[in-house]
């Protein structure tokens, strides 16, 4: 326990980067298999990652509440079935105190460097507070951290507010602005119907059109919260059959053909709220609908369908000092501008400071394309554990399952590696390019990557190097039952050298 160290002793057996739902799971596992020699190291001065982050009006999970959960830690004070922001939060909060995480958190703490040391055998870690030194690191940094806001000329000499939807400013007042949005994901449909009502006008800039679908979402009654607190094998069978209605989604986004009921249904779901047909051709898509990430909202159509609402159907150009100019040449004077326009997926920031046994970068030897063995270790970075990895992202599903998958694989891991009485253990390289090739395989014909659209699914080489391309059970099964020879379990070999 950190309590019981002294202040100068900053090597542990395990390092884990991130207090996120990744970070926070590895914790509370560790903690259950009773070991308590670990740090968190995260860089804000919360847990939560980007459900502390990402704070703007209607933030909300796309995935119902008792399913985005830890299995290990089950909820049954859920107020909605998709659950806002500030519950999630919450929930996160309460997990760490219960679990008594918190003693082992170091806040404010941003990962500068790490490099592995075959001569020790284990990761240092450079943060602006010192090294942190680690046998083990779990990479909890997650794929959706940092925004990404396009460069555009003449930014910086706008008059007005220019921010990112996960950097929602605290004390910003849109009453009455004229208000510029750009991009049209998962933040923008969650924020525009909220600030719609309030502001005088909303130019929203769409680059391509998206694929809504119904939401759905309801309060939980306190009788039913009740009995899931009274009879916890009830809320154990909603969860499953959350799960199974999910499973049965990735079969439509194996079999395009099957999403063509699906699209059906959303343009109906357009055409309540949108009568104007002119309207309705900017916002319908040309691509099959699970491309791109597929949008759920009640109420984002009925928002667009307001007056004081204009769809622009092109990306930002230019901005001026009190206004932007959209591809078509068209000035429109705002007072604020809001980037909804993602996050860095496609050249994660943390391969940059991630070095191997070679002293070679990640993101260099990714070149781009980020591969891996289950997602969750890299050939050639040792005792490295990426949480969120590459081809673990889900396009029907909760990501916790995912998260909570990767840890267990890694503890088995850790678990064998010492049963050998070794300390290192390593991705086999054939044994990755085996499972990458398995892996794309399996995306051939999936509508990820036949349906005719750009999506940031895609790596800078056009490969899909996000998107898990089956069922969740399928990774489970292929995450724990590993095969033990595609992994190298060994002692750092300059001990070897010298003994």
């Amino acid at each position: 326990m950190l309590d019981a160290r002294s202040p100068n002793d900053r090597s542990f057996k395990v390092v884990i980067v991130g207090a996120g739902f990744g970070g926070l799971a590895a914790a509370i596992r560790l903690k259950q298999k009773g070991e308590h020699d670990f740090v968190v190291l995260e860089r804000g001065d919360d847990v939560g990652g980007v459900w502390r982050d990402n704070r703007y009006p209607g933030c909300a999970c796309d995935v119902q509440s008792h399913l985005y959960s830890y299995s290990f830690a089950p909820n049954s004070s859920w107020n909605y079935q998709f659950s806002p922001q500030p519950e999630i939060l919450d929930y996160l909060r309460r997990c760490t105190q219960e679990f008594r995480i918190l003693e082992h958190i170091q806040f404010n703490t941003a990962v500068q460097r790490m490099y592995w040391s075959e001569e020790h055998g284990e990761w240092i870690i450079g943060t602006a507070h010192g090294e942190y030194r680690g046998r083990y690191v779990f990479a909890g940094m997650g794929a959706l951290s940092d925004p990404k806001i396009p460069a555009i000329e003449g930014m910086s000499h706008f008059k007005g507010p220019i921010f990112h939807s996960a950097q929602w400013p605290s004390d910003v007042n849109l009453e009455g602005k004229a208000v510029c949005v750009v991009g049209t994901g998962a933040s923008a449909i969650q924020f525009v119907p909220r600030i719609q009502p309030i502001v005088s006008t909303l130019y929203l800039f769409q680059r391509t059109a998206a694929w809504v679908v119904k939401r759905g979402d309801f309060a939980i009654t306190r009788n039913t919260r009740e009995r899931f607190r009274r009879f916890p094998w009830w809320q154990r069978c909603a969860r499953f059959s959350i799960y199974v209605q999910r499973e049965l989604l990735a079969f439509g986004f194996r079999h395009p053909i099957v999403m063509r009921v699906v699209q059906m249904q959303a343009i109906r779901h357009m055409h309540a709220s949108i009568k104007d047909t002119v309207l309705r051709r900017k916002l319908t898509p040309h691509y099959t609908l699970g491309c791109k990430r597929v949008l759920v909202s009640d109420d984002y159509y009925p928002a667009l369908a307001q007056p004081n609402v204009h769809v622009v159907p092109s990306g930002l150009e230019r901005v001026t000092e009190d206004g932007v100019v959209g591809s078509d040449g068209v000035e429109h004077k705002v007072d604020v501008i809001i980037f909804g326009t993602g996050f860095q997926v496609q050249d994660l920031p943390y391969s940059h400071y991630i070095y191997g046994r070679d002293n070679t970068s990640l993101a260099d030897v990714w070149q781009g394309s980020p591969r891996s063995l289950t997602g969750t270790m890299v050939s050639d970075f040792p005792n490295l554990f990426l949480l969120h990895g590459p081809n673990t992202v889900l396009g029907h599903t909760s990501m916790v399952y995912m998260l909570e998958t990767q840890v267990e694989q890694a503890l088995r891991l850790i678990r064998r590696a010492e049963t050998l009485g070794v300390a290192v253990v390593e991705a086999g390289a054939e044994a990755q390019k085996r499972y990458i090739a398995w892996v794309d395989r399996k995306l051939r014909g999936t509508v990820w990557v036949t349906a005719g659209c750009k999506s940031w699914y895609m790596d800078k080489t056009g490969r899909n190097a996000s998107i898990w391309p089956s069922y969740t059970f399928v990774y489970r099964s292929r995450a724990l039952n590993f095969r033990p020879e595609d992994y190298e379990f060994r002692q750092p070999s300059k001990q070897d050298e010298s003994a």
